[in-house]
């Protein structure tokens, strides 16, 4: 028979990208821009594991060749229906083996040029392994570095607006990075997932123009940063973005306001605060909530928890903070693009 495969510099050959695993492997992570078609679904993928270890492998050979060729009959009369003559697919599965195999054939002996990947999404993971390794040491990084509610996510994405590079992590992640963070109805993605996004942000980077990046710990809600972006992080020079008291109040009130329509969620995460702080003040924090003090919470957050917090731990990671450019920010104020621009042109100086 004739080798279908392909290796993974020819991706951009093809004209769709096709992910044969089961749906549960497809959202845990993929290759940008694939569809996913299973040959088996997630049960069907069990059974077929089941037989091999509790059988042979000869049993569950052939039950899963009967649930593939069913699965392949329907993707032929539904999935790839209105595919033209000439379509050109590059199909992969977990190692390129049998699973790819199975569905390059047929969409071969449908006179498609289909090719699978060499290796599968396994050779594919390990790229992006290795670009995490890489490419963060290729550009310089501007850290915005601030407490929280100062606005230093608008003003990374009011930046974009103007032109600049940014990685915008906490887009990426799905989450705000802080404690109270989470995105109403936005779960967050899969490690592997966040990885493969964070490296085609990168990839799409120019060498030698600056890319702004928004200080953050090593996680960002249940992610975690790559070492190589994170060290580099911490080396480079910051922008110190400060907005008046009364402000950061108004800041959090509008991006964390809706905690308050959950009162006992909200409780909740306030609780896992028990231990940095005590349970008398973690307590009375949750009073507030109840008597809807929305002003005196967030006021009080900001000066005995996030303040501090940033203190520690910007102090202790950022080696250029001390040399930090201030920049007064006004992060509720319409003209957030304009405030981006003068930051800019302040940096060209």
């Amino acid at each position: 028979m004739k080798d279908l495969s392909v290796g993974l510099e020819r991706l951009s050959d093809f004209d769709e990208i096709v992910d044969v695993r089961t749906p549960l492997e497809f959202a845990e992570d993929h290759v940008p821009g694939a569809i996913n078609a299973p040959v088996l679904e997630n049960e069907e993928r069990v059974v077929v594991g089941t037989l091999y270890v509790q059988v042979s492998a000869f049993e569950a050979t052939r039950v899963g060749a009967a649930m593939v060729a069913r699965n392949i009959a329907r993707h032929l009369e539904t999935t790839f229906a209105d595919r033209p003559r000439g379509w050109r697919p590059l199909v992969y599965c977990w190692r390129g083996g049998k699973r790819s195999e199975s569905l390059a054939v047929w969409l071969n002996l449908m006179g498609w040029q289909a090719r699978r990947l060499d290796g599968g999404y396994k050779t594919y993971r390990r790229s992006v392994l290795d670009a995490l390794t890489a490419l963060p040491q290729q550009f310089e990084y501007i850290v915005l570095t601030g407490s929280t509610g100062c606005g230093k996510t608008r003003l990374l994405r009011a930046l974009a607006n103007a032109g600049a590079q940014v990685l915008d992590l906490e887009h990426l992640a799905s989450h705000r990075g802080s404690l109270l963070g989470a995105l109403n109805g936005q779960p967050q993605p899969s490690q592997k997932a966040f990885e493969t996004a964070l490296v085609q942000a990168m990839r799409a980077f120019t060498a030698g123009r600056p890319v702004f990046i928004e200080a953050e710990s090593r996680t960002i809600g249940r992610v975690a940063l790559p070492d190589g972006l994170l060290g580099a992080m911490h080396r480079s020079r910051c922008i110190g973005v400060h907005a008046p008291h009364e402000e950061r109040i108004a800041f959090l009130l509008e991006d964390y306001g809706q905690l308050f329509d959950t009162p006992d969620a909200f409780k909740a995460q306030l609780r896992k605060l028990i231990g940095l702080h005590s349970h008398q003040r973690v307590t009375h924090w949750c009073r507030l909530i109840d008597e809807d003090a929305r002003d005196q919470l967030f006021d009080e957050l900001i000066a005995l928890h996030y303040d501090p917090a940033y203190a520690r731990s910007s102090k202790t990671h950022f080696v250029e903070l001390p040399h930090a450019i201030p920049f007064e920010l006004h992060p509720n104020d319409a003209d957030i693009d304009a405030q981006a621009r003068a930051l800019l042109d302040q940096l060209r100086m």
